[in-house]
Order: C-alpha cells, then structure tokens, then sequence
C-alpha cells in the first residue's frame, strides 16, 4: 500500500457507490467517533429507560452487565480503535483502513450493537460480532505497525489484545451464566483503559498543551511515565492474580501506586493557561479524574469496598468519557484541517460529562441513588449530544483544505 500523500487533492465529483472516496470512511476516526458518539446516547437513552421501567429487558443475563458491555467494550473500545487507526497512519505514513473495508468494520460493528435485542440468540451474536470487530482491528493495526517497523507502538497491539480477551472472557462468562466473575471482567477492562490513557495521556498532553500555549517546549517525565507503565502492568496482573484467579494478592497496592504516579503527571503537566483553552483544560480534568477514579478504586481494596462502584464510574465517566469527548474534539477538528478552537456547544458538553461523572460517584453518598443514576444518565446524553450536533457535518463532509482525511 502506498504511502499517503496529503497534498493530494480529493476528487469532489463522488458517485454514490464510490465508497472509498466517501467523506466518512475516508480515515477511521470519522466513522467511529461518529456512530460511537451516537450509540454512547442511545445506549445510555436505553439504560434510563430501563431503570425507570419504561423498558422491560427480555435478554437471557442482567441489564446492568449489557450496560457495562455497551459502555466499555463497544462504545469505549471502537474509541480506542478509530484513534489508533488515525494515529497509525501518521506514526507510519501507511493507509489505514478506509473505503469499503472500513464501512465493513463499521457495519460489523453497528450491526452487533442491535443483536442483544433483535437476535434470538444475542449472547451468541454479541460474542461472533466482537470476536469478528476486534480482530480485524488488531490484525489491520498490527500489520501497518509491523509494516512500518513501529516498534515503540507495539504496546498499543497488546493493549488491545488484552481488550479483547478480556471482552470475550466477559460474553463467555455471561453464556455460562456466571454473572459475577464476568463482571470482574469489566472490571479489569476498566483497568486497562486506565493504562492506554497513561500511554496516550503522556504523549499527547504535554505535546497539545504545549502547541495550545505556544510553550517553547513539552514537559517530559520520562522516567515517570516509566515507571508509571510498570506499575500500572504489575496492577493489572495483581487485578487478574487476586480477584480473577482468587490468589491471595491484593492488587490495591499497585492500583494505589499508578493513581499516585497518575496524578504526579497532572500536577506536573499542568499550567495556568489551559484554564483558557477548552480543548487543553477538558484533557487535563479527564485525565485527573482518571487519577482519582483509580485512586478511590484502589483504596476499595483496603476495606473500602462500598465505594468501588462509585470509584469505577468516576473513571468511566469522568476519565475514560471526558477524556474521549476531547480526543474526540481535538483530533477530528485537526484531521480535516478546521482551526483548534471548540465550539461553546462543545465545551459545555465536557461540562456536562464531568457533572456526571460527578453526579454518579459522589451522588449516591448525598441524595437518593436512583436519582443519582438517572441524573448522571441525562447529563452524559446530553453532552455527547452536544458534540454530535456540532461535529456531525465535520466527520461527514471533506477536509476544508480539499484534501484526503
């Protein structure tokens, strides 16, 4: 596959059948942010609906593990998968998947989120579906990586494998209707989403805010991010040791350690003028809330269990949300060449993420629970929300500059 030319001019005159030249499917962000954007209102839409008996749930396992599947694994995951796709191509300079085998990995996708209602085997659709998502986007990332010679970016291929197995271990568990240890399983997928924001948290937080700011040059804490990647693994293998495997670990000692090296590079990154610029201060509150979250959801291991759903929603919501709502921003305005300033709709939806992050996990200790859950619902809509209103024209139509992106 040639390598790209962005000084490429797109032909404007698109059949209706020439998909590879489609706007949408041009690069791997467009469609996934996309439909992810939509699916992370709807599917939240559906989980409101449920918990105010508006829904009757008919599936054969627990609404709340569909919940916590559709919000990690589908919405979080295919995230992941269009920004990895769209940094691949410019770390390596190779074609990532675009045209008709990008509208297949998405149609795979869109089509599994319906299975667990339309099917009448949906736990066996969702894990077909999955199994068929994941691998293609590992193999496609791996094979432009190694094509490349990538070799710093390899870890982002394990990252998503351990994704992947901990997705299926998930839909396997639920076939087996063994609900608890499955939702250990979103657990530690949690977990590892903690460890891709530290890897891509490092490399672009300093490096946006320093171009935001106009800095003369990054903050870099390489030893930091080091060990902070250390940590983070053997807290991992801990999580798996001690509450998969029953081992007598206690992964909570280095979940505590990675919160604390965690928020060390929030203190270190952090300068004044991001409170100016939306998309700089949305990073940085969604990458501290990332370092709480995880720093609560470690001292649940120390008698405090009570809190560790509490402490899972302020990284889900507040992290791993806020945190894709400005990747999202960020990297879509850059991609088709708009100027880096988000609209006010924008900026008042990463507002809105972090009220739910807030109204989930501190709610509950306030007022009553359900209202908690419902509220943190309506906020989280309408955020993302937001941000579908405004960038549904800009992932949809060409690059300003006319050119390929």
């Amino acid at each position: 596959m040639r390598p790209i030319n962005l000084l490429e001019p797109v032909n404007t005159n698109i059949a209706w059948y020439q998909i590879s030249r489609w706007p949408l499917f041009n690069l791997g962000f467009r469609p996934l942010f996309l439909f992810t954007s939509m699916w992370a209102c709807a599917a939240m839409l559906l989980w409101v609906a449920l918990l105010t008996g508006n829904l009757a749930w008919q599936a054969p396992f627990p609404a709340t593990l569909w919940h916590a599947h559709e919000m990690i694994f589908a919405f979080a995951g295919a995230v992941a998968v269009g920004f990895l796709f769209t940094a691949a191509q410019n770390w390596t300079g190779i074609n990532t998947l675009n045209g008709l085998p990008l509208l297949l990995l998405t149609g795979v996708w869109l089509i599994t989120r319906g299975a667990a209602f339309m099917s009448p085997w949906p736990l066996y659709s969702l894990l077909f579906g999955q199994t068929l998502f994941w691998l293609g986007a590992i193999t496609h990332l791996t094979w432009v990586l190694h094509s490349a010679k990538s070799k710093n970016n390899y870890l982002f291929v394990v990252v998503l494998s351990a994704l992947c197995i901990a997705n299926l271990s998930f839909l396997i568990l639920v076939l087996k209707q063994a609900f608890l240890l499955a939702s250990l399983f979103t657990q530690l997928a949690v977990i590892l989403f903690t460890v891709l924001i530290g890897i891509v948290g490092g490399r672009v937080i300093p490096f946006f805010t320093a171009r935001g700011l106009g800095l003369s040059e990054q903050i870099r804490i390489v030893k930091t991010d080091k060990l902070l990647l250390l940590v983070s693994t053997l807290g991992v293998m801990g999580f798996v040791a001690g509450q998969i495997f029953a081992l007598p670990v206690n992964p909570g000692y280095m979940l505590l350690l990675s919160a604390l090296l965690h928020l060390y590079r929030t203190l270190r990154w952090f300068h004044l003028g991001v409170i100016k610029v939306p998309l700089l201060w949305s990073l940085h509150l969604g990458y501290a809330a990332t370092a709480l979250g995880l720093l609560a959801f470690a001292v649940s291991f120390f008698g405090f269990a009570e809190i560790n759903k509490d402490a899972l929603h302020l990284i889900t919501i507040g992290g791993i949300g806020l945190m894709i709502l400005a990747m999202m921003a960020r990297v879509s305005l850059g991609h088709t060449s708009r100027p880096l300033h988000s609209h006010w709709l924008v900026n008042l939806g990463f507002l809105l993420c972090f009220a739910a992050a807030l109204v989930r996990s501190l709610g509950p200790q306030v007022f009553a629970p359900h209202l908690a859950w419902l509220l943190s619902g309506a906020l989280w809509c309408t955020a993302f929300a937001c941000f579908i209103w405004i960038y549904f024209p800009i992932l949809t139509q060409p690059r300003v500059d006319g050119r390929r992106g």
